[in-house]
């Protein structure tokens, strides 16, 4: 089976994630779309940052409803920071019937050369790439980068965490079901 890893934070996951997720799916030679829920990011700050049990049922709520998307918690049990290569591995390892491919965001690709071990991360395995505004892409890095045209909305998780502390409406920036579990839960408030 392919399968499409969409690795982030999910702090907390939004339209934007799963329009992107679903383009993939409908695009790219992919089977499934697996949400990779990351503990903790090396090149990200924690501050501020759910819960990853909270993190990923909120995934799973979101995604419910696709039987070809997948949450996934791999991270979890892995040494922390989380570094995509060790976690391909682990994959691999697990999963060597399965080929895997890594989406990202032109804007995350900018950092590639930052990441641990990023030649052999490129050397073996394809790239999905979606085109962020101001973020062009190295495509000589890689051969076996797919750029892919995705439909974009100009929200962040960062934003709706804002528009939360500010009492204001999150509702069609993420799915009503994980917009009720935060309000419930009284998520990002502070």
């Amino acid at each position: 089976m392919k399968i499409g890893l969409y690795f982030g934070s999910f702090n907390p996951i939004h339209i934007g994630h799963l329009i992107i997720a679903g383009h993939v799916l409908s695009h790219c030679d992919v089977d499934q779309v697996w949400f990779v829920v990351s503990p903790q990011n090396p090149l990200k700050e924690t501050a501020g940052m759910l819960n990853e049990q909270h993190r990923l049922h909120l995934v799973r709520q979101a995604i419910e409803q696709e039987p070809k998307f997948r949450a996934s918690n791999i991270e979890f049990s892995l040494p922390r920071p989380s570094f995509t290569i060790d976690t391909m591995t682990h994959l691999a390892e697990k999963y060597p019937k399965h080929q895997f491919s890594i989406i990202m965001g032109s804007d995350s690709f900018q950092n590639i050369k930052r990441w641990k071990n990023y030649q052999t991360l490129l050397e073996l395995y394809p790239i999905i790439l979606y085109q962020r505004p101001g973020h062009e892409p190295d495509l000589s890095l890689s051969s076996k980068i797919e750029v892919v045209k995705a439909p974009l909305l100009d929200i962040s998780s960062t934003y709706i965490r804002g528009q939360i502390r500010e009492k204001r409406s999150i509702r069609f920036l993420v799915p009503e079901i994980v917009m009720e579990e935060i309000l419930a839960n009284g998520y990002y408030k502070s």
